[in-house]
């Protein structure tokens, strides 16, 4: 179903299809195996502008929003989330100093960010912050016009591939949550190295790192918000992101109904195709109605969102002031609850659908040489990253506490 496109949006999903079937489905098999991250897929999908669609024109953006941001990583999912996951990690990077740079910072990192010319991406996680992201021991400390930097951070996805990476910090530990701060760091910067490369169940087409900051020093400037906003950021900013990682899980479930509707067509048993038998038939509409219910939820979601998110967008750069100032002034309201229901909900039926698509396939499906095990795989993470699915029912849960 169209949910609502502009003549714009149509545009993107046409690019985004383009690039998925010529550029990163003969890609896919390969890199996957070699678990190595690919330059020419992400090269592709900067070319056809899917870095910039949710920021700007000003920066060299689309000024498209959020929505269209959903429509390419569920239309590039389709094929391969790791392929395409650069674009989403640079917006999740991105996306904390969009919304709270100043006008300077803004001329400083957005045309790159908005070309993929460099890529962005977040790193919150370490090894006893996961799921408790305040409880980080990764430490700034000012001195003169520079953070002295020490700590590790853990999982960090397009790992070593990146160019800034968006990192949380305790700036005064004896604070505890309200102690954190968010800074950017430049790959390249003395005291910033990489450490263990992660080899995963899925997602290997994307390179997953830990980070290692030894005495690293930052300039002051790349400080965002100021000291002790890191927490309200990271949250304002993960109730933008999380429907990119819903519409990713949809792009999966959907991906993976392709394959077995083509492969069910051709596969004969007893003399007819298996999909003609009619509870295989069942159980495909029934995995199709609960895919299409997600983008439901997901697209009414960013429709919401982007009524807020593009008039403050605009007004910051027209302004001179930082898109959370704007939002404010528009009294947006947290979508907290919403967010967390669309990841939930698709994370959860992208792995059912995957799991029963092998099912309905049977052997094959078990094979590397059809591409519905790599789906399976590449599903898991959904549930996982941007906060565990118990992160989200807690946040559904507080809100429905709130409400009522």
């Amino acid at each position: 179903m169209n949910y609502f496109n502009s003549s714009e949006e149509e545009n993107v999903l046409n690019a985004a299809r383009k690039i998925a079937q010529e550029i990163l489905k003969p890609l896919r098999a390969k890199y996957d195996e070699a678990e190595e991250y690919c330059p020419q897929a992400t090269q592709a999908m900067a070319q056809a502008g899917l870095f910039g669609l949710w920021l700007p024109k000003e920066y060299g953006g689309a000024g498209l929003g959020v929505n269209a941001l959903a429509l390419a990583l569920e239309e590039t999912a389709k094929v391969c989330m790791g392929l395409s996951l650069p674009a989403g990690t640079s917006a999740l990077g991105g996306m904390p100093m969009f919304f709270w740079a100043t006008p300077e910072q803004r001329a400083k990192w957005l045309p790159d960010l908005a070309s993929g010319k460099k890529l962005w991406t977040f790193a919150l996680s370490e090894a006893q912050a996961g799921s408790d992201a305040t409880a980080i021991k990764t430490t700034a400390v000012k001195d003169g016009d520079y953070y002295i930097l020490n700590g590790m951070k853990h999982y960090i996805s397009t790992g070593e591939a990146a160019d800034f990476y968006t990192v949380a910090v305790s700036t005064n530990p004896e604070r505890g949550a309200r102690g954190i701060s968010l800074i950017v760091v430049e790959k390249g910067t003395e005291g910033f190295t990489f450490g263990k490369k992660e080899r995963k169940l899925g997602l290997r087409t994307n390179p997953t790192y830990d980070l290692v900051f030894r005495n690293c020093k930052v300039p002051a400037s790349n400080l965002l918000g100021g000291e002790g906003k890191g927490l309200l950021i990271v949250q304002e900013t993960l109730d933008y992101s999380r429907p990119g990682i819903a519409a990713q899980a949809l792009g999966l479930a959907e991906g993976a109904l392709e394959e077995t509707i083509k492969y069910l067509k051709i596969r004969k048993q007893c003399g007819q195709p298996v999909i003609s038998f009619q509870g295989i038939g069942h159980e495909l509409a029934q995995l199709a109605a609960e895919t299409e219910a997600g983008k439901a939820l997901v697209f009414g979601l960013t429709r919401e969102v982007d009524k807020d998110f593009i008039s403050a967008s605009n007004a910051a750069v027209k302004n001179n002031t930082t898109v959370h100032e704007e939002l404010k002034k528009l009294k947006t309201p947290r979508r907290t609850k919403y967010s967390a229901m669309a990841k939930l909900f698709c994370s959860d039926t992208a792995m059912h659908v995957t799991d029963r698509c092998i099912n309905l396939c049977g052997g094959i499906a078990y094979t590397r040489d059809f591409p519905l095990e790599k789906f399976a795989r590449d599903a898991k993470v959904t549930q996982i990253y941007e906060g565990t699915n118990h992160i989200q029912k807690n946040e559904i849960w507080s809100w429905l506490i709130k409400e009522n």
